[in-house]
């Protein structure tokens, strides 16, 4: 079915909405802000393993982690199962939640590390590593959704070099 304005409008004030719901929370006490090790910007103060931090995280990481992953987890496996019975593959369907894994997996295990022991022990260069690597996801996300796609990849081909490729002018001809 397609995407009506209203839902696309009410999808993107819930995300609003979310997002600034966990990011104040640590301004409201549950969690803290602390500055990153480097001290170039902020981030959750995972020094603390206090009850509040422990709390605060596991259901941060349930909201923002494991349920979103699981959101992608079964709507890729949808998208992959038409892919199949259409025969038709425009787009590797795990890659996106591989992507988030990957980025997005070291500073939760650094989190979840903090919770239970003292990171305080690991130079503030390593601990500074999983953050950096969380805030490429956007861009990676990007990157995969442009050049993963054959239609979008040809656009940016055609845009780039004023050539069209023939393949993703076959692929349009036919829907």
């Amino acid at each position: 079915s397609r995407l009506q304005w209203s839902t696309a409008v009410s999808m993107m004030v819930f995300a609003w909405l979310f997002a600034a719901f966990w990011s104040v929370m640590p301004l409201l006490g549950w969690g803290e802000y602390d500055y990153e090790p480097l001290r170039t910007c902020c981030t959750l103060d995972y020094s603390k393993g206090d009850r509040n931090y422990v709390t605060f995280l596991f259901a941060l990481s349930i909201f923002n982690f494991m349920i979103p992953g699981f959101i992608m987890l079964t709507a890729y496996q949808s998208i992959h199962q038409k892919f199949r019975k259409s025969g038709n593959y425009k787009f590797n369907t795990g890659l996106p939640l591989k992507t988030l894994v990957i980025c997005w997996g070291p500073y939760c295990l650094l989190c979840f590390y903090a919770a239970v022991e003292n990171v305080m022990f690991i130079p503030p260069k390593y601990r500074m590593i999983p953050a950096l690597i969380a805030k490429t996801v956007p861009t990676v996300d990007a990157f995969i959704y442009a050049l993963g796609n054959e239609n979008y990849r040809g656009g940016i081909w055609q845009f780039l070099t004023g050539q069209k490729i023939e393949k993703a002018e076959v692929d349009n001809k036919i829907k």
